[in-house]
């Protein structure tokens, strides 16, 4: 399997590289300004947002499937016009593609979301996932759109957020709630559709919903930190226009997949 991973120089990126090379496949990762810290990797440099350049590349690395990672929050171009051009290259070369999508589609309800329930935006952010995912459709049907939730790992961003919350230097919202998930879970369940021929939206994330003040607690409890000095408040106190509850229910992804995927509350059991 030669296996293109876009943005592999992202937390699950660079973990799809790192466990796609675990299992003997041929692996190119790329990345823009950071690096891929993958031994066995082949690096490019990649600007998702350069059409041309999009097409160049995985017409000469011609990969069987292309695991497509990379967003910028504050950047249509990189997270909506750069899904798009990798689906569309990756269709001429014929590569299956795993598009990574995101619960941050949906406004938010107190009942969890189904896999084909269709995206309601609130926000920037949210458009442009749903953006990304409805240029991926059409450009390729036979693409699986993976939407998952907060990513944890070693150097996620989740963690350290909580880690300042903690510190008292940021705040964490006691309405946003959310499925975390592990890294190593994901990326695994990414190789897993790799292999094989799920179309459409997948949901693809942990098993227990938080909100984001409650994983705080769990992270001081994981790490030992006092959490006396934990700052909350709600979203609508602090202005935040965003998705509030956010559950996807990952039972056809259970049924699915053999990678477990483990709930939060797990993952950062002492």
């Amino acid at each position: 399997m030669r296996v293109l991973v876009v943005g592999g120089s992202g937390l699950l990126g660079g973990e799809v590289c790192r466990r796609a090379v675990g299992l003997g496949w041929s692996v190119v990762g790329t990345c823009h300004s950071g690096e891929v810290a993958a031994p066995g990797v082949v690096v490019r440099r990649l600007d998702v947002t350069d059409r041309a350049a999009v097409r160049e590349l995985v017409t000469e690395v011609r990969p069987d499937a292309v695991v497509s990672t990379p967003y910028r929050y504050d950047d249509w171009t990189v997270t909506a016009d750069g899904a798009a051009y990798v689906a569309v290259a990756a269709a001429q070369v014929g590569a299956r593609l795993v598009h990574l999508s995101s619960d941050a589609l949906h406004a938010g309800r107190p009942t969890p979301y189904a896999d084909d329930d269709p995206p309601s935006p609130v926000n920037a952010y949210g458009a442009a996932k749903a953006a990304a995912e409805t240029a991926v459709r059409a450009i390729d049907p036979g693409a699986v759109l993976v939407r998952t939730s907060l990513i944890l790992g070693e150097g996620s961003k989740q963690i350290q957020l909580c880690r300042d919350a903690l510190a008292g230097r940021v705040t964490l919202f006691t309405d946003m709630i959310r499925c975390p998930v592990d890294v190593t879970d994901l990326a695994d369940a990414v190789l897993e559709l790799v292999d094989g021929d799920h179309a459409g939206p997948l949901n693809v994330a942990g098993t227990d919903a938080v909100s984001r003040a409650e994983l705080g607690l769990l992270v001081a409890e994981r790490f030992g930190l006092d959490a006396a000095g934990l700052k909350t408040t709600t979203s609508a106190a602090a202005g935040q226009a965003g998705p509030t509850e956010v559950r996807l229910d990952c039972t056809r992804a259970a049924g699915l997949l053999r990678t477990r995927l483990r709930g939060v509350r797990e993952l950062l059991a002492h």
